[in-house]
């Protein structure tokens, strides 16, 4: 397998979505100090993945992004849900900031709560920083405005994240490093920076296993690298005295990969069958059209589409 086909593979979404799992105070610390400050933490925080999941069905699929839906309670008392749009496709999209305003409407009309939306980009493009949807026809004209973070700024203040006591710097560093070392050696040499570095900060065991993960995730190399860097990481470890990671661990990880990424393909596929059902749905209340030609429409059973035309009878 080439570096080219090694890159492809790269699954940066579910490291993005196990570090906003994990550290989500230390996420709005680091990239969102202002917004973090109106957050009442003693109350804790929860994440609202039904109900963000409700409101995309039916959304486009074909790029990858890492959406977190976080109900949190500010300072004020009052309760808001925050919702995190990671773009970590790399290619700046035009309908990017549509997307965000779509998913905005989207909750308020749906759940009627206040929602603050934030936007982190990973691509490398220095002139894409959306922060505004605008329309405008005949008078009639809506201005949509959002925080934004665009993780190369942090390039010209590396030390920064360096000597931080962010775990979240890590994440930020390790995203950085993955979208603009391209050489597979670099890559490596890089990747045992980044891991030197957590082993360094006195983490515990669990810490350390969590973020090892996540930046090894980040950061994948060819599998010819893999034992170079297995190595590398067994002197850091013997250096430390933290044996923490070993092969068996390794291996533990990439089937729990493989599994999240089967899980991911699963849920893909629900939405899209319940997208499907949605139309369906449709066609049956709107239109004299029969079962069968709904069913070729929308590739359904035709036992399901008449399942759907019962239901929707009651």
């Amino acid at each position: 397998m080439s570096d080219q086909d090694d890159r492809h593979r790269a699954d940066h979404d579910s490291p993005w979505k196990m570090a906003l799992e994990a550290y989500f105070k230390e996420f709005l610390e680091l990239l969102f100090p202002t917004i973090n400050q109106h957050v009442d933490w003693s109350k804790g925080y929860s994440f609202l993945d039904k109900e963000l999941q409700q409101i995309t069905v039916g959304a486009e699929s074909g790029r990858r992004y890492a959406d977190k839906l976080i109900k949190v309670y500010a300072k004020d008392g009052s309760e808001t849900w925050v919702l995190i749009h990671v773009e970590v496709q790399g290619e700046p999209e035009v309908e990017f900031s549509e997307r965000m305003f779509t998913y905005q409407y989207r909750l308020r009309d749906r759940y009627a709560m206040e929602v603050v939306s934030l936007a982190v980009l990973a691509d490398t493009r220095k002139s894409f920083r959306p922060t505004t949807f605008h329309y405008e026809r005949w008078g009639c004209e809506l201005t949509f405005t959002f925080p934004m973070a665009k993780l190369i700024d942090w390039e010209g203040n590396w030390v920064a994240l360096e000597t931080s006591d962010n775990v979240f710097a890590l994440v930020v560093m390790a995203q950085i490093q993955a979208k603009r070392v391209k050489n597979s050696a670099t890559r490596k040499d890089t990747k045992v920076a980044l891991i030197k570095l957590l082993y360094e900060r006195g983490y515990n065991r669990e810490q350390i296993l969590r973020l090892f993960n996540i930046i090894d995730w980040m950061i994948q190399l060819p599998k010819r690298l893999d034992p170079d860097f297995a190595q590398a990481v067994y002197a850091i470890q013997e250096e430390k005295h933290m044996p923490y990671v070993n092969t068996i661990e390794r291996l533990g990880i990439e089937k729990g990969r493989q599994e999240g990424r089967q899980e991911g393909r699963q849920e893909a596929e629900q939405r899209a069958l319940e997208g499907k059902r949605n139309a369906a749905r449709k066609l049956i209340a709107l239109t004299e059209m029969s079962d069968q030609l709904i069913a070729e429409i929308e590739e359904l059973p035709l036992e399901e589409v008449a399942k759907l035309r019962a239901e929707t009878k009651h």
